[in-house]
């Protein structure tokens, strides 16, 4: 069975603005963070949801271990 795939604007849409989902990706991966106290409204510090952060996490205070928690759409 093959995984979904999700355009940059699809995942661009779910910024927790323009739809009720908020998704962010890091590392090929989509999580879904809609449910996340840290990502209310769509912005978690001076990160935005709807976009790839796998550039920006290696300046965060914490590393990809806290994702671990999150559900992955492709899970």
């Amino acid at each position: 069975m093959a995984l979904p795939e999700y355009t940059r604007s699809q995942l661009a849409l779910r910024n927790g603005q323009d739809k009720k989902e908020i998704w962010i990706a890091f590392m090929g991966l989509i999580y879904e963070v809609t449910n996340s106290r840290l990502w209310y409204n769509g912005k978690h510090y001076e990160h935005w949801a709807g976009q790839d952060l796998t550039n920006e996490l290696p300046d965060a205070p914490h590393n990809e271990k806290c994702l671990k928690n999150l559900k992955s759409l492709e899970s």
